[in-house]
């Protein structure tokens, strides 16, 4: 049935309705918000385990983490293959709320645009670079026939030398913004809520990873375990480290995004 609002541009992708809305974007929205809670903490003060002569250049620098529910609909689901969490390059990572196919078809893309930026220059791409083509290709589909906008929000978190640390949030419209904090999907208000009144700018990278799981918590359903939770990190290679990757004749850093594993996840749930 057609909304009372749009009437029959409810339908329509490439036509505004008469109060200014595309309202298949509301819709994929709308798809969105019935989606896991996601999130993303930007951090201060991510200390490095360098021997001490090295500890003025392992002064403190910033992190990142993103976080996601992970659960199934079934225990008979083989939970080890299920990916919500996503690499796209060495300094970039990337979460989701909203449709699973979505969200892999856009994962694809961004890791052939990052090789491609490889090949150009020898590098892997910004972090804003990188969200700009992804947001690109989402506003794509909001004004082509025979196509509906991606039904899917994504936390785009990565590391690189100009602008350092950096969370975007990217929306089915194709639009995007740089947050401290942000969360996306079914319990988005209530997480940002809660991020509101924990979130400060000196927060450090354990105690954002830590903010991530109670933020969690206060909407999830169920047990929490390191099963049921996925987590992503960005932390900021020292002058050390980076020199140290040049060294080792590599022509970079070291990768900067990584996931935990279950067994990261299980010591900081016990904690």
């Amino acid at each position: 049935m057609a909304s009372a609002d749009g009437g029959a541009y409810s339908y329509s992708l490439t036509v505004f309705s008469p109060s200014g809305k595309l309202v298949q974007i509301e819709h994929a929205l709308a798809a969105v918000s019935q989606g896991t809670t996601s999130l993303g903490i930007k951090g201060l003060k991510v200390s490095y385990s360098l021997p001490l002569a090295h500890a003025k250049s392992s002064a403190a620098s910033n992190g990142i983490v993103i976080a996601t529910e992970k659960k199934t609909s079934s225990i008979l689901i083989d939970d080890s293959m299920i990916e919500r969490v996503s690499t796209i390059c060495p300094n970039i990572g990337i979460v989701y709320s909203g449709m699973g196919p979505d969200f892999r078809v856009l994962v694809t893309k961004a890791r052939k645009s990052a090789q491609a930026y490889w090949k150009i220059y020898g590098e892997y791409p910004p972090t804003k670079v990188l969200t700009q083509e992804i947001a690109t290709i989402m506003q794509q589909a909001t004004h082509s026939g025979g196509v509906r906008p991606y039904g899917v929000s994504l936390l785009v978190a990565g590391w690189d030398v100009n602008r350092g640390p950096m969370l975007y949030q990217v929306d089915p419209s194709g639009s995007y913004w740089a947050w401290k904090a942000s969360a996306i999907g079914k319990n988005m208000v209530n997480a940002k809520t809660f991020l509101e009144k924990r979130y400060n700018d000196d927060i450090s990278l354990e105690d954002a990873i830590h903010t991530a799981l109670l933020t969690l918590k206060e909407g999830f359903e169920g047990h929490m375990t390191e099963k049921t939770i996925d987590i992503g990190v960005i932390t900021v290679p020292s002058e050390v480290e980076l020199a140290a990757g040049k060294i080792e004749g590599t022509g970079r850093a070291k990768a900067t995004f990584r996931k935990l594993s279950e067994e990261e996840v299980r010591d900081y749930l016990a904690m």
